[in-house]
Parts: C-alpha cells; sequence; structure tokens
C-alpha cells in the first residue's frame, strides 16, 4: 500500500432525502445479509500519525447476523478475536484492542459486505443518488446525533458515520457477484487513520464449533 494522508472527506450523500419507514430499510438491509455461514480470510493493513500494522484475519460468519473474527499482527507482534451478534460485541480477547480493530459494529459489518437495519427509534430518509447509467440506493438513519448514511450500488457498499457535523468513518467495499467482500477501505478522518482489507478466499462450507461461539479458545 502506498504512503496516505489522513483528509476531510466530502459529504457522502449532500442531497436530501425523502422519509421511509424503518420497515423498508429493513427489508433492504436483509438483502445484504450472509444466507449461509462462510469464513473470510482476509490480508489487513492500519495506518494513523503514530502507527503502523498489517497482519491477516478471518472472519466467520454465521447468518443472519453473527460473526466471529480473529486476527493476529505481523510476526505475531498481537492477536485477538471476538464475537459480533447483531450490533454488539458480545466478547473480545483482548477487549480494547479487538473494540480498537474494528472502530464500530455498523462500519465493520459493512467491510464485510453487510448493511444493518435501522436502529429502534431511527429517523429513516432514503433515495436514488448516482447517475441514469449508474443508480444507487441511499439510506439514512439519525438517531441522536449519530446519522449513518449507506450507499449500494453494483457490487459496492459505502457507509458514512457522521457524529453531529464529524465524520466518524467512512467505508468504501468492493463486492464480487455473490455480494461476497473482495476488498474494502475504512477512513477515520478525526483520528487521522485508515484501515484496509483485502480478501483472499471465501470458504462456504466452513462449520464453526459452537464453543467458538463463546470464547478464544
Amino acid at each position: 500500500m502506498t504512503a496516505w494522508t489522513a483528509c476531510r472527506p466530502s459529504v457522502l450523500v449532500p442531497a436530501a432525502l425523502a422519509p421511509a419507514s424503518p420497515d423498508s430499510a429493513r427489508e433492504w438491509a436483509l438483502t445484504t445479509a450472509p444466507r449461509h455461514s462462510a469464513g473470510i480470510r482476509f490480508k489487513w493493513r492500519y495506518e494513523d500519525r503514530k502507527l503502523n500494522a498489517a497482519g491477516r484475519a478471518t472472519a466467520r460468519v454465521a447468518p443472519p447476523d453473527s460473526v466471529r473474527l480473529d486476527y493476529a499482527a505481523t510476526l505475531g507482534l498481537s492477536s485477538g478475536a471476538g464475537v459480533v451478534v447483531g450490533d454488539s460485541v458480545i466478547w473480545a480477547d483482548p477487549d480494547q484492542d479487538f473494540r480498537s480493530f474494528i472502530r464500530g459494529v455498523s462500519v465493520f459489518w459493512a467491510t464485510l459486505g453487510v448493511a444493518r437495519p435501522a436502529p429502534a427509534g431511527a429517523v429513516v430518509t432514503a433515495g436514488t443518488v448516482g447517475s441514469a447509467e449508474d443508480p444507487r440506493r441511499a439510506w439514512r438513519y439519525a438517531t441522536g446525533s449519530d446519522t449513518l448514511t449507506y450507499v449500494s450500488g453494483h457490487q459496492i457498499l459505502d457507509v458514512e458515520w457522521r457524529n453531529g457535523s464529524t465524520v466518524v468513518a467512512r467505508s468504501h467495499t468492493e463486492l464480487d457477484p455473490r455480494g461476497w467482500p473482495t476488498g474494502a477501505q475504512v477512513e477515520f478522518p478525526e483520528a487521522g487513520a485508515r484501515f484496509e482489507l483485502t480478501v483472499v478466499g471465501i470458504d462456504t462450507t466452513v462449520v464453526v464449533p459452537p464453543a467458538l461461539w463463546r470464547s478464544r479458545r
């Protein structure tokens, strides 16, 4: 990966969107959910103003909304694991390292090509953006000071997480024709950080032993 300089991204969807029902957002999000179990192996790289790290990881997903993530840095400098179900981290080991690795559950899911349904009480808006040749569907969930905006198109899924006027994270994921991720880039402008992953293999025959959902080992 070439050297990267943090910048302030523009608004993902600058135009106003029309009111929409949470049920319609849920129906759309379900079309992106995994339909069967799979093991997604990927290389990752993280960079910020002080740190540059890389390694490998495996995300073992199970429908409709569960994933077990195991990761390790190059040369075994660090490693960790955790389980995410829906919008919650069920357990993580080490806890702080894992939460720093995923940096927001909705954004993490988006790197795997999965959009989350609107949370309870969210104000939902939607619309079509892009060009006539490349129309894309936009969904926005507003909850308190947080706003999550998704844009989905032909084999891509973008998401932007804002807190007030501040962009916390911006993610772009590329998908194969089956809907599995091939790679993703995530920017954290305020932190001056970037995370990217490159998928190296997808095993759709994977079976996750029940014990691995409960603990690291």
